[in-house]
């Protein structure tokens, strides 16, 4: 059971959910990939040998060692951030022990801005940040759908 649904209030509804985009596996997926590559260079480069070589192996393993944490920490935080909107409130959650949570009632919403790079365009994911009467709203980071969650917001 996510914590929206635990935390929802008899005869609310959840009208929008979403998380972290998959987007930020890239980063994990582009060190490995360039592990590998100058592994394979380094090899090239030292040809006499007939297995791997040590610095091809140091680079591989260098590679899968910080592409293996930055994956990692991408998959816990994709696992434990959530965003949703139901009819009288939007609900942030970050973290599982130590946790970070961000509620505040639709009527108090002044105005919903998105920021989206051109990537974010292409893949659909971007940045909302949320104004409201007397305060803001901390920036929610690579959003899945935030277009979708802006009007689910306005339309609110």
């Amino acid at each position: 059971m996510s914590y929206t649904e635990k935390i929802v209030q008899p005869g609310e509804t959840v009208r929008f959910h979403s998380r972290v985009h998959w987007i930020i596996y890239v980063r994990g997926i582009v060190i490995i990939v360039l592990g590998v590559v100058v592994a394979v260079a380094l090899q090239q480069l030292d040809s006499n040998t007939g297995g791997f070589s040590v610095p091809s192996l140091v680079a591989i393993a260098i590679g899968l060692v910080i592409g293996g944490f930055s994956l990692l920490s991408a998959w816990w935080r994709r696992l434990t951030t959530e965003v949703a909107v139901t009819e009288h409130r939007i609900v942030f959650k970050r973290g599982f022990i130590r946790r970070h949570t961000f509620e505040m009632n639709m009527s108090k919403v002044e105005s919903v801005h998105v920021n989206q790079s051109m990537a974010g365009r292409i893949f659909d994911y971007g940045d909302i940040v949320i104004r409201g009467v007397g305060s803001s709203f901390e920036p929610l980071r690579t959003i899945s759908r935030p277009l979708e969650f802006r009007n689910f917001v306005s339309a609110g």
